[in-house]
C-alpha cells in the first residue's frame, strides 16, 4: 500500500501534463517529462494486451510472412531495463525534450498501423523505442547527437542502429511530417490517458519510477567514483 500523500504527490493531472509539453524547462538539471512516464505506461500496457492474444492465438502473430519485414526489430539479447528505465535513461543522456516522445509515440502509432503483423513486446520494444525517438529528434530539434551516441545510450552498436533507422523509414514510407492538428490530437489523447482510462496504470508507472531514480542516483555515483563515461 502506498500511503495517500505519497500517491497525491505522485498524481498526474491533464493540466499538468498540457503544461510541460508546451512550457518544458531545457535545463541540464531538468526532471523528466511527465510525458515519459505516460508513454511508458501505454506501452507496457500494449505489450501486455499483445501478450494476451498471442497466447490465445493458434496460429501465432508472430509466425506471420507479414512479419519477416520488421524481424530486424526482433532482438533476443535486450537490455535489462523496464520500459521506465529505458525512457528515462534515453532522456537522462539526450535530453530530448517532451514533443520528442509525443513525435515519437505519433511514428510507434503509424509503424504499427503500416505494418498490422508487428506487435510490440519484450523482444523488439527497445529498438523500436530508441529508432523512434532518435528519427524524432531529428525531426523536431534543430541539434542532434549522432547515431553512435543514440546507439550507446540505447545498448547497440552503432551498425545495428543505422540499419534500424534505414528499414524504419523505408517501412514508414518515409511519412515522417507531423503537422499541428496531429501533434495536438497526439497530446489530447495522452492527456485522457491520464484522466479517464490510465490513471491507475499511470500512478503505479511513476510509483515503481521513484525506486528507478534511487537506482540511477545510485549508477551515477558509481559512474562518477569510477571515472566512468558514457
Amino acid at each position: 500500500m502506498v500511503s495517500s500523500s505519497a500517491s497525491t504527490s505522485l498524481m498526474i493531472s491533464p493540466r499538468k501534463l498540457r503544461s510541460d509539453l508546451y512550457s518544458y524547462s531545457y535545463q541540464d538539471d531538468s526532471e523528466t517529462p511527465l510525458v515519459v512516464n505516460v508513454l511508458a505506461s501505454l506501452i507496457e500496457r500494449n505489450m501486455a494486451r499483445n501478450q494476451r492474444i498471442a497466447k490465445n492465438c493458434s496460429s501465432p502473430w508472430y509466425m506471420s510472412k507479414d512479419m519477416k519485414k520488421t524481424r530486424i526489430f526482433e532482438c533476443h539479447e535486450t537490455p535489462d531495463l523496464t520500459i521506465q528505465s529505458y525512457l528515462e535513461r534515453i532522456f537522462r543522456y539526450t535530453r530530448a525534450g517532451p514533443s520528442v516522445y509525443v513525435v515519437a509515440y505519433v511514428y510507434i502509432d503509424r509503424f504499427c498501423q503500416n505494418n498490422p503483423a508487428f506487435k510490440i513486446n519484450v523482444t523488439n520494444v527497445h529498438r523500436l523505442l530508441i529508432t523512434t525517438i532518435m528519427v524524432a529528434s531529428k525531426y523536431v530539434e534543430d541539434m542532434n547527437y549522432r547515431n553512435s551516441y543514440f546507439a550507446r545510450v540505447g545498448g547497440f552498436t552503432t551498425n545495428e542502429l543505422n540499419k534500424l533507422e534505414l528499414e524504419f523509414l523505408f517501412l514508414m514510407g518515409f511519412k515522417l511530417h507531423v503537422n499541428v492538428s496531429v501533434f495536438e490530437s497526439y497530446c489530447c489523447h495522452l492527456e485522457r490517458e491520464v484522466s479517464i482510462g490510465g490513471g491507475y496504470h499511470i500512478e503505479s508507472t511513476l510509483r515503481c519510477a521513484e525506486e528507478i531514480k534511487r537506482r540511477q542516483n545510485e549508477e551515477r555515483r558509481y559512474n562518477q567514483f569510477a571515472g566512468v563515461l558514457l
